[in-house]
């Protein structure tokens, strides 16, 4: 007597889980980003002395700082460069008829928008003028954080940074330290790929980091 065949019994299909997002690899980047710092920060070990400094950079923020500019161009008879400084006409009467410098001495570019958009800006026309060496200045609590991306971005083209430091006095403000580590990694990107990640940073981070990303800093 033949038995009877079993009847295979419907398979189950178990219900797909959800794709988890993929989380921006945070982490890996900051890494890097540190490692790039770190590298460029030792390059005294293994890059050539530069030569005496060529030009003055000044950072605009503060007028402080141009006055301070203007008095060491026409010590030094440095030109200067002023990145997002304050308006044509203030500059025109600090640096010609209060300092007496000629017009071919100083230059107003005004495309920064922030600290890291300062150099990159700036540093591939200061490379083509075959500037090596500069002299840095903005005010004294903002020279960490402008060093540190000055020493990635301008470092990447060969310029090295000399501090000038101007006293901010009573208006001195301690700087958060995301900032500092935001621009850094802001920095340590552009130099890899040419491209600022602050526009999409501003969309796409958490609220915390997202407002540094977002707002127009000195």
């Amino acid at each position: 007597m033949a038995t009877p065949r079993s009847r295979r019994q419907p398979s189950r299909r178990q219900p797909s889980r959800p794709a988890r997002p993929r989380r921006f690899p945070w982490r890996a980047l900051a890494l890097f980003a540190a490692s790039t710092s770190l590298l460029w920060l030792s390059r005294g070990w293994w890059l050539p002395a530069p030569p005496k400094p060529q030009m003055i950079l000044v950072l605009g923020g503060d007028v402080a700082r141009e006055q301070a500019a203007a008095e060491l161009a026409r010590q030094r008879g440095l030109p200067v460069v002023v990145s997002g400084g304050s308006n044509p006409e203030y500059a025109h009467w600090l640096f010609a008829q209060r300092e007496g410098l000629p017009q071919g001495q100083v230059l107003l570019d005004y495309r920064a928008s922030d600290t890291v958009s300062n150099f990159t800006s700036l540093v591939d026309d200061l490379r083509r003028a075959r500037i090596r060496h500069a002299l840095l200045v903005t005010s004294s609590d903002h020279m960490e954080r402008a060093l540190l991306v000055g020493r990635l971005v301008a470092g990447s083209r060969g310029i090295h940074l000399t501090p000038v430091p101007v006293s901010c006095g009573n208006d001195c403000q301690r700087e958060p330290r995301r900032k500092l580590w935001f621009d850094t990694l802001r920095s340590a990107l552009w130099v890899l790929s040419g491209q600022d990640i602050r526009g999409w940073a501003a969309e796409h981070l958490p609220t915390w980091l997202g407002g540094v990303a977002g707002a127009r800093g000195r």
